[in-house]
């Protein structure tokens, strides 16, 4: 099958669509698939070099959230017709529109992964945001979304919460799931790779937060949370990894010393490669009580490395964690956060154990990112067989 992903960034800092689409797009390659993206991205753009996909930078985009980049129009008229299949990623942004018209003109099926975008958390949490979608949603995107082959959800719990987001929501649903790969096996090169550059680490009980350090992760609810739990503990360490998207880590790190752990919290900034797996190693567990996340890549990783998650019920997978043991769940605000950190120190090593070798078994089922693909590639070759063209 010849698959065409278009994406808005391809950009690792951005977050887990940029990852997923990478893992994925591997996977389909080594089953035997044909596989190519289009971004947004400068073609100049350091991250595209060497990448390990066919792929092709058609920005930058002009300034503005929308992300007009004029040179993908032309570039897709010229390469959707070979495709089998076009899959755009993302809403709200030029790159859906463009592959809807795209579709259109050459008479090729598209699909939609929304990646969390119609989580109502966003109408909460930003109502101006929302009108602003909402008016784009009446125009474009409501239409992007009904021609769409199938918009493609990573669990049930996205598809859930997408329905009541916008009026006049019509979609044909898939939920296909998603998946990473499994990490490296050399488990003790990682994890002193990395208690190299943290000796501090070494010797203590380490608890892993891994992803962008903004509000919506709830970066400050697990401190005051750690704090709680780490009150006359000093073998307890919190591992802060991720870059500063928003200029908040000077405030994260006065809280932290005003509740008395600032010593105990430790911050790497972004780590990537075997630095990104030994953080993963030399921790225990893996915390994050974000407000919404739609899969949360960093939380499949830390299940492949055999670490129990603690993680919010606003990370649409946390169904699947709960069903499986693969660790504890609490609503997002700070008594639900405590709980998971006090529920977590009072287990028992054995029982600590065994939630780990139940997490690695959740990932092998779940998520490992072969199966995962293959599941979407079989979709996605009967929405290609069956779809009707747009028109």
């Amino acid at each position: 099958m010849k698959l065409l992903h278009v994406t808005h960034s391809l950009d690792p800092a951005v977050g887990g669509p940029a990852e997923c689409i990478r893992q994925m797009s591997l996977a389909a390659l080594a089953a035997g698939h044909d596989v190519s993206i289009a971004c947004l991205d400068d073609p100049a753009a350091p991250w595209l070099k060497d990448y390990p996909v066919p792929v092709q930078g058609c920005g930058p985009p002009r300034a503005g959230s929308y992300g007009y980049a004029p040179a993908l129009w032309p570039w897709l008229l010229a390469h959707a017709p070979a495709a089998d299949m076009l899959v755009a990623h993302g809403l709200w942004q030029y790159n859906g529109s463009a592959v809807r018209r795209a579709a259109r003109r050459v008479g090729r099926p598209y699909a939609i992964f929304p990646h969390g975008m119609l989580d109502p958390w966003f109408r909460r949490s930003y109502p101006g945001k929302h009108m602003k979608k909402l008016a784009y949603w009446l125009t474009s995107e409501r239409a992007n979304v009904r021609d769409a082959a199938a918009l493609l959800f990573t669990a049930e719990e996205e598809r859930l919460l997408a329905r009541g987001t916008f009026p006049f929501y019509r979609a044909t649903e898939r939920v296909v799931g998603l998946g990473t790969a499994a990490p490296p096996e050399d488990t003790e090169i990682q994890r002193a790779h990395f208690l190299k550059r943290f000796p501090q680490l070494a010797g203590t009980r380490n608890l892993l937060f891994l992803g962008r350090i903004q509000a919506k992760k709830g970066c400050d609810l697990l401190i005051e949370a750690f704090a709680a739990a780490a009150r006359g503990r000093d073998d307890l360490r919190l591992v802060m990894v991720g870059p500063d998207q928003q200029g908040w880590r000077a405030e994260l790190e006065r809280l932290a010393a005003a509740r008395g752990v600032g010593a105990q919290v430790i911050w790497t900034g972004m780590l990537q490669g075997v630095e990104k797996w030994g953080a993963f190693r030399a921790c225990e567990a893996f915390a994050l009580p974000s407000h919404q996340e739609n899969f949360g890549v960093a939380v499949a990783e830390a299940l492949a490395c055999c670490l129990p998650v603690l993680i919010s019920d606003r990370i649409n997978i946390w169904r699947e964690v709960v069903g499986d043991g693969a660790g504890l769940v609490a609503h997002d605000d700070l008594s639900g956060t405590q709980s998971l950190l006090a529920r977590w120190y009072a287990l028992s090593g054995a029982e600590r154990q065994a939630m780990g070798a139940a997490a690695r078994r959740c990932f092998a089922d779940r998520y490992e990112i072969r199966s995962s693909t293959r599941r979407l590639m079989a979709v996605l070759g009967e929405l290609a067989g069956s779809a009707a063209v747009v028109t």
